[in-house]
C-alpha cells in the first residue's frame, strides 16, 4: 500500500496534506508514504523532516503519485495532476465540488476515487474528521489578528498618565466556529466585543464567552430555530427589522468581522456600501467569506483596499493558510483520521467499507463516474 502526498499547484495555498507526524502514523498503518519534493516548504517543514519521518522524497508529482493507492492533497487535483494517477487510486482533499461539474466529471474519467472532506457528516465520529471546523477555527483567529494589525490602534483600553485609550469596539456577523473563535481573540486582546447570528442558539455561546448578542430578539426570533438546530427561513418584516438594527450598530464599530457561509450557495450579503459608508475613517471590516463572493459588497477577493470615506476592508483569500504550519498540522490529522478508517489493521492493506456512512457522504466518484447523488449531472 503506498500513500502520496502532492504538492499544491496553486499559488495562494500554503498549507499540505501530510506532516512528520502523520506521516509515522501512516508507516505504523503498514503503508509507504512518498512524499513530492517541497510539499512542506510554505509550511515550514522542509524534505529533511519528511524522510526523517520515514518518508521517501520524490522528485516530481509523477514520481510521488505513481502507483499509489492514497493520494492526498489540500484542495482538488487539477487536470494535468490526474493523468498522473493510476486508476483506482483514492483522492482525498478539500474538493469543493459546487458549481464545478466539469471537474468531478474529470475525476470520473480519470477513473479516480475522490473524497471530499468538507462533506464529512457532522456526527460524533467524524468529530475528528472535520476539517471545516478545524481550518474555521484557525481562520476566526487570524482575523483578528489581521484586523488588529490594519486598525493602527490599541485593542484594549490602556490608562496612561498621558491620558486614556479607549478599548476598540468589534462586531462579529455569524457565531459559527470561525465567529466565536473570532470572538475568543478579540476579547482576550481587550476589545469590547458584540456579535449576532440568526440562531437564536447562538446567544448563549456569545454571551459565555463575554460578548453582548446583538438581534431583534422578538416572538419570531425565538422560534427561528427546527429542532435539528437549524435556522429557519425568516420573515421580509423581520429581516428589515434586523437590518436595521445592524446598520445602526456597524455605525458605531471599530471593526467588523463577518463569517457567514452557506455550503454551495453564494456568500450571503450582510454588510451593504451604505453601512460601509456609514463607519468611521480608520475603521476596519475583515470578509472571511470573500472566497464566496462575500458578505461585504464593496469586498474584493485577495485585496485589502481603502475605500472613499476611510474604512479598510481586508478581502485576504485562504485566511487559514496564513497560518500554515498550524493549518497543516490540523488538517493533516482530519486526513489521517480518515485513511485509518479506509485500511485494514490486520491485513495493514486498503479495505473501503463503502457502505459506511463517512464513504457514502464524502466519496464523489467511483469507477469513473460521479457517484454522489447530491454531485450528479441533471437529467
Amino acid at each position: 500500500m503506498r500513500i502520496a502526498v502532492l504538492s499544491e499547484t496553486d499559488p495562494i495555498e500554503t498549507r499540505v496534506a501530510a506532516t512528520p507526524e502523520t506521516v509515522k502514523k501512516y508507516k505504523g498503518l503498514g503503508a509507504e508514504v512518498a512524499v513530492q519534493s517541497g510539499a512542506g516548504a510554505k509550511a515550514g517543514i522542509p524534505d529533511g523532516e519528511f524522510e526523517a519521518a520515514g518518508a521517501t522524497i520524490a522528485h516530481g508529482a509523477a514520481d510521488a503519485a505513481r502507483d499509489a493507492d492514497i493520494v492526498l492533497k489540500v484542495r482538488r487535483p487539477g487536470a494535468g495532476e490526474l493523468s498522473g494517477l493510476k486508476r483506482g487510486a483514492l483522492v482525498i482533499a478539500i474538493m469543493d465540488p459546487y458549481g464545478n461539474e466539469a471537474a468531478l466529471k474529470a475525476m470520473a474519467e480519470a477513473g479516480v476515487a475522490g473524497f471530499a472532506m468538507e462533506l464529512m457528516p457532522r456526527i460524533t465520529r467524524a468529530q475528528v474528521m472535520d476539517v471545516l471546523s478545524s481550518q474555521a477555527n484557525l481562520a476566526g483567529y487570524r482575523a483578528v489578528i489581521d484586523a488588529a494589525e490594519a486598525y493602527g490602534r490599541a485593542f484594549p483600553m490602556m490608562m496612561t498618565a498621558a491620558g486614556t485609550v479607549p478599548a476598540a469596539r468589534l462586531f462579529v456577523m455569524g457565531a459559527g466556529v470561525a465567529g466565536l473563535q473570532a470572538i475568543a481573540t478579540a476579547r482576550r486582546l481587550g476589545a469590547v466585543v458584540t456579535a449576532t447570528d440568526v440562531r437564536p442558539a447562538a446567544k448563549e455561546q456569545v454571551e459565555s464567552l463575554g460578548a453582548k448578542f446583538i438581534a431583534v430578539e422578538d416572538e419570531e426570533f425565538r422560534q427561528a430555530e427546527t429542532a435539528a438546530g437549524y435556522a429557519k427561513e425568516m420573515s421580509k418584516e423581520y429581516l428589515a427589522k434586523q437590518a436595521e438594527l445592524v446598520a445602526s450598530h456597524i455605525a458605531k464599530q471599530d471593526v467588523v468581522i463577518t463569517t457567514a457561509l452557506i455550503p454551495g450557495r453564494p456568500a450571503p450579503k450582510l454588510v451593504s456600501a451604505a453601512m460601509v459608508g456609514s463607519m468611521r475613517p480608520g475603521s476596519v471590516i475583515v470578509d472571511l467569506a470573500v472566497e464566496r463572493g462575500g458578505n461585504v459588497e464593496p469586498a474584493k477577493p485577495g485585496k485589502t483596499h481603502v475605500t472613499p470615506n476611510g474604512v479598510k476592508i481586508v478581502g485576504h483569500l485562504n485566511m487559514p493558510g496564513r497560518l500554515a504550519a498550524s493549518a497543516s498540522a490540523l488538517y493533516a490529522r482530519n486526513l489521517h483520521a480518515f485513511v485509518e478508517t479506509l485500511i485494514d489493521k490486520g491485513s495493514k492493506e486498503l479495505a473501503v467499507k463503502w457502505d459506511d456512512e463517512l464513504v457514502r457522504a464524502t466519496c464523489l466518484t467511483r469507477d469513473g463516474a460521479v457517484v454522489n447523488p447530491a454531485f450528479q449531472p441533471k437529467a
